[in-house]
């Protein structure tokens, strides 16, 4: 392991008598060396093309929209009441803060997090000029005029049907606690699908797995908890897998779900509950590489770090291969996707149902070692930024035909009620400069800035959407 000699004693240079020697010309030296050697590292990583060293050029005229910083500043409201002065003695007065407003149902700015019915997003009914936009933390309704039941979600391209396919919690029920201290939940019900050509304009396909009504043993049981499902396509077999997170009421069981299907709308059959290599599984994803092989991302060790593994050919079970990533910094909500070559992921902090900032990770390999960037928030304001704009990485997708260019999906989560958790979906950018050098010495990691952009309103280009 390198670790910089606190101890190192100075260098000292000598000079003859009568020479020109200064310290600024050396360092100048040093400097234009550093700068040879990071430019021949990323000739030598990227190969070059036509013999020529590779740099990041400016982003295409049609996602440069997407870039625009847009600023959203909410003022905290006056308490509606003053306290007495015994009362207030007796509780010291705290600054309310945002997160205080967003977490208490009752907020004056409840409206803000969560807009009502007539803000909807409509797309049978938003024709012209209102057709394609996302409005984050919106109600979205399907074809039929319902919300949209896919929280914790996933998007499968299949490219037979050339459709997008989301899947998702469908919390369509009260929310209540096990118990006193316990977590908001709702009763499984199943996992929703909705079909899409557009990314925008979505089809209920129904519940592709549902709950297990009357056998209290089975990990379907409506009083567990389904969390996270992912499914991913077996090139091999045919077969749609799905993997989800598996959990009793007080989240002991720790486990993932594995499920199957002939057609992406399912009906997927569902197989058994495991703990993948013998450890806690909590909040987890799955990720294709290009090559085919599949890997199980997942939480563990009290969510103090994540676990990384390939699946078996087939997808339905793990190898015995793991490796443990991002030890003890408590990550979770992990959202895995890929680059030119290079690795990204975006997790969450664990603080249960509030929100709290992302962080961006980079690597040359899926299995790493994993390097965290920072936080790729970029908008709205200080509080958007360090709390995700109030919502929780859930997956990414990646948009063809526009290099460098993702969807980011995230849940704007409403522990009061679950099943009106919203949908922040907000363009994803891979470019720019490296966030910062690598910890013990002077090169910048090879891998680029990546900018989650905050927008009130925004649409992808229309080239993208022909």
């Amino acid at each position: 392991m390198g670790m910089r000699d606190k101890y190192r004693k100075p260098t000292t240079f000598r000079c003859n008598a009568g020479s020109r020697c200064s310290m600024s010309a050396v360092v100048w030296s040093l400097v234009g060396f550093l700068l040879f050697l990071h430019l021949y590292s990323l000739f030598s990583h990227n190969g070059g093309k036509d013999g020529e060293i590779q740099f990041h050029s400016s982003h295409h005229p049609l996602i440069r929209e997407l870039e625009q910083v847009e600023e959203d500043n909410i003022q905290i409201p006056p308490p509606r009441g003053k306290r007495s002065p015994r009362a207030a003695k007796r509780r010291p007065k705290r600054t309310t803060t945002l997160i205080d407003e967003f977490l208490d149902e009752n907020s004056q700015l409840r409206h803000v997090f969560f807009p009502g019915m007539k803000s909807a997003i409509d797309p049978m009914n938003d024709a012209g000029n209102n057709s394609f936009y996302y409005y984050p933390g919106r109600i979205w309704l399907d074809t039929e005029g319902n919300p949209i039941q896919a929280h914790g979600g996933g998007i499968l391209y299949d490219e037979m049907s050339k459709t997008y396919y989301w899947y998702g919690e469908y919390k369509d029920g009260p929310t209540y606690h096990a118990h006193k201290k316990g977590a908001a939940r709702v009763d499984i019900i199943g996992v929703g699908c909705y079909s899409s050509k557009d990314l925008w304009t979505w089809k209920n396909e129904g519940i592709v797995l549902a709950a297990e009504e009357t056998n209290e043993t089975h990990a379907l049981h409506k009083s567990n908890v389904l969390e996270r499902p992912k499914v991913i396509y077996n090139d091999r077999t045919g077969k749609y897998v799905m993997w989800m997170h598996i959990d009793d009421a007080n989240y002991t069981k720790a486990a993932v779900g594995i499920a199957i299907s002939d057609s992406p709308t399912g009906p997927f059959d569902y197989l058994y509950s495991k703990r993948p290599h013998g450890f806690e599984s909590r909040d987890m994803t799955i990720f294709k590489d290009d090559d085919g092989v599949a890997y199980l991302i997942y939480s563990s060790e009290d969510n103090s770090e994540l676990h990384i593994g390939p699946l078996t050919e087939d997808y339905l079970d793990v190898t015995h291969v793991v490796r443990r990533i991002l030890v003890g910094q408590h990550r979770e909500a992990p959202a895995l996707f890929k680059h030119q070559g290079t690795y990204y992921m975006i997790t969450s902090g664990c603080t249960g149902w509030a929100p709290n900032e992302a962080l961006a990770h980079a690597a040359e390999s899926v299995m790493g070692p994993w390097e965290t960037m920072g936080n790729p928030c970029i908008g709205g304001n200080k509080m958007f930024r360090l709390t995700t704009f109030f919502a929780q990485s859930t997956f990414v997708i990646p948009l063809e035909g526009l290099p460098g260019s993702f969807i980011f999906m995230a849940d704007r989560w409403n522990p009061a009620d679950l099943r009106d958790s919203r949908y922040v979906w907000l363009p994803l950018i891979v470019g720019g400069p490296a966030d910062r050098p690598l910890e013990f010495n002077f090169g910048f990691p090879v891998w680029s800035r990546i900018s989650i952009y905050w927008h009130k309103k925004w649409r992808l280009p229309s080239v993208w959407r022909a």
